[in-house]
């Protein structure tokens, strides 16, 4: 999507971390990390700076001292990878600051969005870019690395456009909201399978993506300047080719194996269509639990 031009952002809601030096800190015990992809061998994705333990709650992986100044218009989000992220997040946080009370009680709380390099710490652990962008429920914070919009190019497929770029951010924001609702901690996590707790999770994600897709265009700055311009077709397409090209069939199926049991994330055709059911009926279309397994 495309931002307008004088559309201003509160560059305060992302912080750009420099200075990772992949140490682990205190989660209260496992990693909660909410991944976005399913990490796979045959990608050489290493999963071995994702580590917990420690019992302290402050990051040490040192500076946020990235200059994201440069990023408080919609004129840059439309140059810059980084300033994108920003507008994204400004765009997504007044949507759900609005919906919110119509699909759940309880307050609202906005995640802070932080961008990284190489490695970062986090309330869940340390996690390496290799791992790609997640949710942290201990801090309840999103971490992204933009280097992943490269590996959606090069590595899984898709074309990476602009609104494929935001989606990432989106769904991330997503399990935020699943975790407000109480969904994140009703599930099992350590199940998987096609209609297992885990791809229900994510399904619901994709959904929450689709419906801030679906209003992003009315989402407002203080100065009542609407922050995006309506999606194209085109657009819309670029994003279900991102929800297809990370589905855990077409990322196993790159290997030649394609395993249904250890599924944790969802079928292409899962995401495609629960990305599609939030775009054209909201966000109180969005419980993934209530669908019987055969129609999830």
């Amino acid at each position: 999507m495309t931002f307008n031009d004088d559309a201003r952002f509160d560059t305060s809601k992302v912080s750009k971390r420099s200075g990772g030096k992949g140490m682990a800190i205190g989660g209260g015990g496992s990693i909660a990390v909410i991944l976005l992809v399913v990490v796979a061998q045959q990608f050489g994705l290493d999963l071995s700076g994702l580590v917990g333990g420690g019992t302290s709650n402050i990051a040490v992986d040192g500076s946020t001292n990235g200059d994201l100044s440069r990023c408080s218009t919609g004129a840059a989000a439309n140059q810059d990878d980084e300033c994108r992220v920003v507008g994204a997040a400004n765009s997504l946080d007044a949507y759900w600051a609005a919906e919110y009370p119509r699909i759940a009680s309880g307050e609202y709380r906005t995640p802070h969005v932080n961008l990284f390099e190489g490695s970062v710490s986090t309330a869940c652990g340390s996690a390496s870019s290799a791992v790609g962008p997640f949710y942290c429920p201990g801090d309840e914070d999103i971490y992204l690395d933009t280097s992943f919009y490269k590996t959606l190019r090069s590595q899984l497929g898709a074309d990476g456009g602009s609104l494929a770029q935001m989606y990432v951010v989106a769904h991330e924001w997503g399990h935020h909201i699943s975790t407000l609702t109480g969904a994140m901690a009703a599930a099992e996590r350590g199940g998987s399978g096609p209609t297992s707790d885990s791809v229900r999770i994510e399904l619901q994600a994709d959904c929450y993506a689709g419906a801030w897709v679906g209003a992003a265009a009315t989402t407002k700055d203080d100065a009542g300047t609407t922050f995006l311009k309506p999606p194209t077709k085109a657009e819309i397409a670029d994003a279900l080719d991102t929800a297809s090209a990370i589905g855990d069939d077409a990322i196993q199926g790159q290997s030649g194996s394609v395993r249904p049991e250890s599924w944790t994330h969802g079928s292409s055709e899962q995401r495609q269509r629960w990305f599609t059911t939030g775009l054209e009926q909201g966000a109180g279309a969005c419980d993934t639990f209530a669908v019987s397994g055969n129609k999830l």
